[in-house]
């Protein structure tokens, strides 16, 4: 059996259940299979592996979902693929003989308990230069990631939250933008097999979400008929590398995953933390009337999820800035949706939901802020920010004299939204480690060296 070309990467993780991908090779004439099997650490006996026929379809690929855990139980497993004649069924493939790949990987199921540490890690924005279809110096990106995996061996990782611009399809749409299937694939593989992003994504749960560069700088709002190739293309790439092992998508009775995707956005529940990752790219209406950052679905599901929502926080991820505004360069975020963006502050208001955090990527630069209502002095919501992890060199990084804070985001009748840092900005390749412990959140961000740039502790209501 052979080791993945790419994975394996461990998804959407609960006390039952994680979801595990990985990508085998193209081979002709005969059929390729995926496999893993999983034992709780410590111990010798093997479960029965878990096959999978890989497919063309989803580019050698599969995610397979190991159920039946127990609770806050460390795991261990291997995980391959291996070749069997074309007629082979996965039952008779399951049957063959062969030795396991030597690498031995772990995981940690998710603990139910509410009264815990939660951990997580989020960032967004990691360039790798392309030239000739080959990565230039990849470990000047991957080297923010062996800082994290140092990080979660002394403090235990819930999960790692990357929030957009994973790749860049477009490479920054100076020179030699991708636009076919297999090119798209090639960053992708690169992306995600640098040793020390493979290491990490391969034990800690990894949980992802498209931005613009997946497809194409701040798409939609240059598209044309030309583009409908590309949109595919980076579609399926999206839904193949990044999506397949997330919550967006349903299991069947069978329990496999649907690759039936109705929708990008996805919540997760962890103890006293509920996620809702908004898809803030794909359903974008841009014309005068009824301009949107994300649909009605969407949205609608977002209120009823506020509403519903018991958990201590409740943490909302936007792709791009929530707030507060940039002075210029800023209408591809939530300045050029304010009328949305103003519903849903007042949803938040109205309903007097505390604890809700928004976690943002996107500007290339990373801060923590704060929004306070004129009129309301029981109003309080927070906003994260954390990027890059890797800067292009051509581009700048973000400065707080781009923000603007001297103006409420939205105003009516009943008051004015007020924005306002809480410290200083950081202007370099970074990380944040968001960490939950009784009435606090802790942002701490890192260098890629994990050295702490700036703390902010978070007083929870």
């Amino acid at each position: 059996m052979n080791e993945p070309t790419v994975g394996p990467i461990v998804g959407y993780t609960t006390p039952e259940h994680t979801r595990i991908f990985l990508r085998g090779d193209h081979k002709n004439q005969v059929g390729v299979f995926a496999a893993i099997r999983h034992r709780k650490a410590g111990t010798q006996s093997w479960s029965a592996g878990l096959y999978s026929r890989l497919s063309e379809a989803y580019d050698m690929s599969d995610t397979l979902v190991l159920s039946g855990l127990s609770p806050d139980t460390q795991y261990e497993y291997q995980a391959g693929w291996f070749t069997a004649p074309l007629d082979h069924t996965v039952e008779m493939a399951a049957k063959i003989e062969f030795k396991w790949p030597s690498t031995l990987y772990r995981f940690k199921s998710a603990s139910p308990k509410r009264d815990r540490v939660h951990r997580y890690i989020v960032g967004s924005c990691r360039y790798l230069l392309f030239r000739n279809k080959t990565p230039v110096m990849p470990a000047v990106g991957d080297k923010i990631f062996n800082a994290i995996q140092s990080l979660s061996t002394h403090e235990p990782l819930d999960g790692v939250l990357m929030i957009g611009d994973q790749v860049y399809v477009d490479d920054l749409n100076i020179a030699w933008p991708d636009r076919e299937y297999a090119d798209i694939s090639l960053r992708y593989q690169a992306a995600f097999t640098q040793p020390y992003i493979r290491q990490l994504m391969s034990s800690t749960p990894t949980y992802m979400i498209l931005d613009d560069h997946e497809i194409e700088d701040n798409w939609p709002s240059k598209r044309d008929h030309d583009d409908d190739e590309l949109y595919r293309n980076a579609i399926q790439a999206y839904e193949t590398f990044q999506s397949s092992n997330s919550p967006a998508l349903g299991l069947l009775a069978n329990g496999r995953i649907n690759r039936d995707i109705k929708k990008y956005w996805y919540t997760f529940a962890d103890g006293d933390t509920d996620w809702f990752v908004m898809d803030c790219r794909t359903e974008r209406v841009l014309t005068r009337s009824g301009r949107a950052m994300i649909g009605v679905a969407q949205e609608q599901a977002l209120y009823k999820w506020l509403v519903s929502s018991t958990a201590k926080v409740k943490f909302i991820v936007s792709s791009v800035l929530f707030m507060p505004d940039q002075d210029s360069h800023g209408e591809d975020g939530w300045k050029g949706f304010a009328e949305q963006r103003h519903r849903l502050l007042e949803a938040i208001r109205s309903n007097a939901i505390k604890n809700v955090i928004f976690i943002c990527g996107d500007i290339h630069g990373s801060l923590a802020c704060e929004l306070k209502h004129s009129q309301d002095p029981d109003f309080t919501t927070h906003c994260i920010v954390s990027s890059p992890l890797c800067n292009a060199l051509v581009l700048p990084y973000a400065k707080a004299n781009n923000l603007v804070l001297d103006a409420p985001l939205a105003s009516n009748t009943t008051g004015a939204y007020l924005p306002t840092l809480t410290g200083p900005m950081v202007s370099e390749n970074n990380f944040a480690c968001l960490t939950l412990e009784g009435q606090q959140l802790k942002v701490d961000f890192h260098s890629p060296s994990a050295q702490v740039l700036k703390s902010v502790t978070i007083e929870l209501k």
